[in-house]
């Protein structure tokens, strides 16, 4: 991937900061955010949820580069983080770290698998258990790319798919490469079926809430 993405996002500076400024920011209908990184001071703006929105429904999005317009000046970055709130899936803050050409970062990158139909696992009613829908890898930010992807062509029931070996287009490559990592595996739909169950009993974790947002919002 090259070249960065101008203004996708609408934003304002703002100069009131704090947990009070941001819940009164929020009722406005504007996400509070804030622009880090690079040896330089923290900016704080305010961005249109809309667009935050339609970024979060876009393959890609926290590996895309952006050129921000923030006042008088051109910011480029990704996204590093969108808060959201637990119950209605509204964004509550938004983070972005700045890039620099040259730089090498870490970041996520979604998971995409093609040919199901040249699958013999499937064809003979397999199920495909995906145990990372992302993986963290290295990369220069002048070839970020998209997706990974990984072709299920001629895997058989039992087969599982791992990091070891796997090749990603652009030069990346895996952030902890010493470690071997499932990402999915065919198995029969009754071994699907036993894994959910036991997801089900398990307690589920707290989901942050206005003040976890607020927090972040005092970087």
């Amino acid at each position: 991937m090259t070249g960065f993405v101008s203004d996708a996002f609408r934003l304002e500076l703002r100069d009131n900061l704090g947990g009070g400024a941001a819940r009164a920011l929020r009722r406005t209908s504007m996400t509070p955010g804030v622009i880090y990184g690079a040896g330089k001071d923290n900016t704080h703006i305010s961005v249109d949820p809309r667009d935050i929105m339609t970024g979060l429904n876009t393959v890609g999005f926290y590996a895309r580069l952006y050129e921000l317009s923030v006042g008088k000046t051109k910011e480029r970055v990704i996204v590093r983080e969108v808060q959201m709130h637990p119950v209605t899936d509204r964004p509550l803050h938004i983070d972005f770290v700045r890039v620099s050409k040259g730089e090498k970062i870490h970041v996520n990158i979604p998971v995409h698998f093609i040919n199901e139909d040249q699958c013999p696992a499937i064809k003979q009613g397999g199920m495909l258990n995906i145990v990372l829908h992302s993986l963290e890898v290295t990369s220069a930010i002048e070839s970020i790319p998209e997706e990974i992807v990984i072709d299920l062509a001629g895997l058989e029931m039992g087969d599982s798919i791992h990091t070891e070996g796997l090749k990603i287009t652009g030069g990346a490559v895996i952030s902890h490469p010493e470690r071997d990592i499932t990402i999915a595996t065919l198995v029969a739909p009754s071994s699907v079926k036993s894994e959910g169950v036991d997801e089900e009993a398990e307690t589920d974790e707290a989901a942050p809430d206005d003040a976890e947002a607020d927090k972040a919002d005092e970087k």
